[in-house]
């Protein structure tokens, strides 16, 4: 029911998805919809919040599988563009979906974008204190990074065929954010 629910959300929109759509797609009672959740907003964020540690678990193992930060942004690049390809209603859900249309939601978006941006600020701190990279304001680097990540990959979706242009979109942003962060190779 879950798993269905984030594509009925997805495909539909939060307002424009109801219990009945979720129950039916998924092929299971209402009453079994009513034991786990008293409402859809409650499924909402229930999703939402499950959505968003699967998706910083991913990304932070992408991150930490690599010493070097070329091949720490290269990892956690493709992670995310990998999630988007395979799980595109994961990326909806946690860059679209309820965007201020669910408020008991707002407090759960600022706490997922806080911890991803934590995830790629550590790594870019490791990236300063090795010398990587100069001295910088690596919290609001990352969260420009994050930005500009998320912008790629809602395009990347967009596409008529985002798999043929993935591998392109994340040599892309690897090279952008090396740049952008001021990378001395080594």
């Amino acid at each position: 029911m879950m798993q269905t629910a984030v594509r009925v959300f997805a495909e539909k929109g939060y307002h424009a998805a109801t219990i009945r759509d979720i129950v039916k797609e998924a092929d299971v009672a209402i009453g079994t919809f009513y034991f786990y959740f008293p409402d859809k907003e409650t499924l909402f964020v229930h999703l939402y919040e499950e959505t968003a540690d699967f998706f910083l678990q991913t990304i932070n193992q992408s991150l930490k599988s690599r010493p070097k930060l070329a091949d720490q942004i290269h990892a956690g690049l493709s992670a995310y563009v990998n999630i988007a390809l395979y799980e595109p209603a994961v990326i909806h859900l946690l860059l679209v979906g309820g965007a201020g249309t669910v408020p008991s939601l707002a407090a759960e978006q600022v706490a997922f974008r806080q911890r991803l941006t934590t995830s790629w600020r550590k790594v870019l701190d490791a990236a300063e204190q090795d010398g990587q990279i100069p001295t910088q304001d690596t919290d609001r680097t990352a969260k420009m990074l994050i930005g500009g990540f998320d912008e790629v990959v809602l395009h990347l979706l967009q596409h008529a065929d985002p798999e043929m242009s993935a591998t392109t979109a994340v040599a892309d942003m690897v090279t952008f954010t090396l740049r952008a962060v001021g990378y001395i190779a080594s």
